[in-house]
């Protein structure tokens, strides 16, 4: 999400000091409803689709692991301790919260219904309620067969707040926590584990949220109210944002070595994952120095040259958008600062063969909205949507050709290409309208359609198509293409079914070309989140050689499992048993056995 780290109002520069003589403060942890079903529950549909509850052989585990069985449950990290204080410290920070309570909270908030897009009772609720941490799990009940060539982790996050909301909450706003299943010799084992941000350790020592939440709370002039509050207990050392202000909860890319979690309030996240199959917080990732703005959650890593591509934006000051790479082995290129009139929400972007492509569209940041009352991402109908070229290697932005894309915002692009043959980019994206009902409330339906746009850069003009046809029209968001070919013509593409929104109730396998659609549902009560397809092999010949990975949650019955199913004939392989349940969550990605090995 955005940067909020260029923020003065954001930088009290203190450090924050702890006494390791006193005991563990007492936390303020959210209690998950006993009730399965969610608040943002929609009528479902049941579509014409391969019965994901074929029976498949159950592979007998090591150990028995059912859910009714007792679970270790992990606290949420290690040993927390009370902030050193001194006396005008203790006086100062009690006056603040006084504010906070009195005057924040029972005046300017309590008169004003949360809308359902910043309402924690909304937002993490059902199977969105965060869970505690999970030590490793191993050999878990397998039915069915994991395909052999599956060796690695894979990884997913995703938003668990660890302390109750003390006002309003959106989903993206939680901390970041990983969950990782390992797969070894067709076996299985299952953590999860928070990233262990700044912003985490300080909350946690102090017991409560200090720091402020971009998208829940940061609206009208209760959200300048909090802003003030967090720089006021900055400045006499309550807090310090010095070292980051971010929660590390939306992406994930394994490169240098390194599991980087990211999100775009901060720099990434180095994680570590262990031999047994844990996962460990190194620290913040500013590539040895070279790094010093936050990084979007979704950097491109070339499957050819190797290279990661990247994109950082600020929504306060000029450059409002910087585009730089990283070389394999982890050199960063200078930043080519890309001019733009106001700060845009730029969650994505595209790389072909010799292109980066820049998204410049209509849900943009107008700080001044606060002011006004109101909330400062919003969806400006005068701003004209473009997209911009620019080769790889530019060293100015001069070098960028613009090319409109009218009425168009989408949050996701899943690929792009050169077509040789008529000059064009091709851009496979998930368009959305309204465009910023993610994070406003509003009264329409949303829609996510699959479309191919086409620019033309040496015309600048445009076109823009569905892919899929009417009447099989489906709202897809969150997925991939078969990241050995990213940057290059694909046929298919993998994709959430977020339906009903904003629940994922299957995946389908759409093929680019024609346009067909294969499903994958998930089955009664169940739901899931962003497929993720695992390559068999860098070099087959069949792009859709592979399989597709995704966490599936049954409301119901309140389990939680990791099917895997064939991308070739999208018939389920195997289903892994989780022992606790998997919140929904957002991105992951895979790193393989022989990559583990280099592991820095």
């Amino acid at each position: 999400m955005a940067s909020i780290s260029s923020n003065p109002l954001l930088k009290p520069h203190h450090r924050l000091s702890l006494n390791p003589s006193k005991p563990p403060s007492k936390l303020s942890r959210i209690h998950c409803s006993s009730s399965p079903h969610s608040l943002l529950d929609l009528p479902s549909q049941s579509p014409q689709s391969y019965n994901c509850s074929t029976p498949l052989v159950k592979q007998e585990p090591d150990i028995n692991i059912t859910h009714s069985n007792p679970i270790t449950i992990i606290p949420s990290t290690k040993s927390s301790q009370k902030p050193k204080w001194n006396i005008f410290q203790q006086a100062t920070a009690a006056a603040l919260d006084a504010i906070e309570q009195n005057f924040i909270s029972k005046v300017l908030e309590k008169p004003h219904p949360l809308p359902k897009t910043a309402d924690p009772r909304v937002q993490i609720s059902g199977n969105y309620a965060p869970v505690s941490e999970q030590e490793p799990h191993q050999s878990l009940p397998v039915e069915g067969r994991i395909p052999p060539f599956i060796n690695g982790v894979y990884v997913r996050n995703g938003a668990n707040p660890l302390l109750e909301p003390v006002a309003g909450h959106h989903l993206f706003d939680g901390d970041g926590m990983i969950h990782a299943v390992t797969f070894r010799n067709g076996k299985a084992a299952y953590c999860c584990r928070f990233t262990e941000t700044e912003r985490l350790k300080q909350e946690r020592e102090i017991g409560k949220p200090v720091f402020p939440k971009a998208i829940g709370e940061l609206h009208g002039h209760s959200g300048i109210a909090r802003l003030m509050l967090f720089y006021a207990r900055g400045l006499i050392g309550l807090l310090d944002s010095s070292n980051g202000t971010g929660v590390a909860n939306t992406g994930l890319i394994y490169f240098h070595d390194r599991l980087l979690a990211m999100s775009e309030d901060d720099l990434p996240y180095h994680v570590k994952i262990t031999p047994n199959g844990d996962l460990e917080t190194v620290g913040r990732y500013d590539f040895d120095g070279q790094l010093s703005s936050a990084m979007i959650a979704h950097p491109k890593l070339d499957p050819v040259s190797k290279e990661l591509f990247a994109l950082s934006y600020d929504v306060i000051q000029k450059p409002y958008l910087k585009y730089f790479r990283f070389s394999p082995d982890g050199k960063k290129s200078a930043d080519v600062e890309i001019e733009l009139d106001q700060p845009t929400m730029m969650h994505d972007f595209a790389i072909t063969e010799n292109f980066v492509i820049v998204p410049d569209q209509q849900v943009v940041f107008k700080l001044q909205e606060m002011i006004r009352g109101g909330s400062p991402v919003i969806y400006d109908k005068n701003k004209i949507a473009r997209f911009g070229i620019l080769p790889k290697y530019a060293k100015d932005a001069k070098e960028m050709k613009w090319v409109e894309v009218p009425e168009c915002f989408c949050f996701h692009l899943w690929n792009a290409w050169e077509d040789e043959e008529t000059g064009e980019i091709v851009v496979i994206g998930s368009c959305m309208t309204p465009a910023d009902s993610i994070f406003n409330e509003c009264d329409e339906s949303l829609e996510s359609v699959l479309s191919e746009i086409r620019l033309d850069p040496r015309t600048g003009k445009s076109t823009r198509r569905p892919i899929i046809s009417e009447p099989e029209q489906l709202n897809l968001e969150a997925g991939m293409v078969n990241r050995n070919r990213l940057g290059r013509k694909t046929r298919y593409a993998y994709l959430a079914i977020a339906e009903p929104w904003p629940k994922v109730s299957g995946f389908a396998k759409v093929d680019l070309q024609s346009g067909e659609v294969r499903k994958f549902i998930y089955g009664d009560n169940c739901y899931g989140g962003e497929p993720y397809f695992i390559p068999r092999d860098a070099g087959s010949k069949r792009e859709d050689d592979g399989y597709i990975v995704t966490f599936v949650h049954n409301e119901e019955t309140s389990e939680s499992e990791l099917r895997i199913v064939n991308a070739a004939d999208m018939r389920l392989e195997a289903s892994v048993k989780l022992p606790s349940r998997v919140p929904y969550g957002f991105h992951g990605t895979f790193i393989g056995s022989k990559e583990l090995q280099s592991q820095a």
